[in-house]
């Protein structure tokens, strides 16, 4: 069950509206890189979650319900941006034949298929869940293993890029309301990324939890080949890094470089099976 207040969970101001601001924030909620993409990973990872701690799918459900919250100042600000343009900047807009044709309220969808703003026009100069490209968020970059290691390591990277976008975005934008709300949106970024580094290391760190999973047993795993850099250049020669000599980071091994050579045979799939459809000289 869940709550709602309908006030914002931060204070979202636009002091001089921008159009094109308005875009960039899209893809903040429906990118890959956005709120919408780390609300449902969470959610999909609490509700699969089968940990004998309930602390864990808990604590998920707390911060994917927190993300909500995130999508709605994006969607205000988008709104603000576009909805409340003075005069001056719909005549600046009109110059531009995609801004111009959602300031003036024009069916651009015909007009300019495939350009970012077709499903801004479609809301009524609102946000909708897409990207700043226009391309609605598809829920393809939702991952959810049921392995609570891999879902942390996957939860460091979605709020590692989607800190990086709201600092892009920060950047990008000389508003003060906006730069007010992007830099607690970039705190709680920070916060996250601790928070699912946090849970590796009560788990157990790196060497209680790498290779994940860490239910398979290893020593069934081909030893001659999971602590090999590859080296797959024409002369052998490697980029020299922590990676090709020393301990390995879960302890377990050696970093050893290998120059990449072939271990198989040359495949021969025999002849076309006569229902194929292939040309009689390829049926055996």
């Amino acid at each position: 069950m869940y709550y709602h207040d309908s006030r914002l969970q931060y204070p979202v101001r636009v002091d001089k509206p921008d159009p094109a601001f308005a875009t960039l924030l899209q893809q903040a909620i429906g990118g890959v890189e956005g709120e919408i993409r780390v609300c449902m990973q969470y959610f999909f990872q609490a509700w699969g979650n089968r940990s004998p701690n309930p602390k864990y799918r808990d604590m998920l459900l707390h911060t994917a319900t927190e993300e909500i919250g995130h999508i709605e100042m994006l969607a205000t600000a988008v709104a603000l941006n576009l909805d409340k343009a003075p005069t001056e900047l719909q005549e600046q807009g009109a110059a531009d034949g995609i801004v111009g044709a959602v300031m003036g309220g024009s069916n651009a969808r015909h007009a300019v298929e495939g350009m970012i703003h077709k499903n801004l026009l479609s809301s009524g100069l609102a946000a909708m869940p897409i990207d700043s490209d226009g391309v609605p968020f598809n829920m393809s970059h939702i991952y959810a293993s049921g392995n609570i290691a891999a879902d942390m390591y996957c939860n460091v990277a979605a709020e590692s890029t989607g800190r990086v976008l709201a600092v892009r975005l920060f950047n990008a934008t000389q508003d003060e309301g906006m730069k007010k709300m992007l830099h607690y949106m970039i705190a709680r970024d920070t916060m996250h990324q601790e928070q699912w580094l946090a849970v590796l290391e009560e788990l157990g760190g790196p060497s209680a939890n790498l290779p994940v999973p860490n239910s398979f047993p290893q020593e069934m795993e081909d030893q001659q080949n999971n602590y090999n850099f590859y080296a797959t250049s024409v002369d052998g020669s490697v980029p020299e890094g922590r990676w090709t000599s020393g301990p390995s980071i879960d302890g377990r091994g050696e970093f050893t470089v290998f120059r990449n050579e072939p271990l198989g045979e040359k495949p021969i799939l025999g002849p076309a099976r006569p229902d194929s459809g292939a040309q009689s000289q390829q049926i055996g």
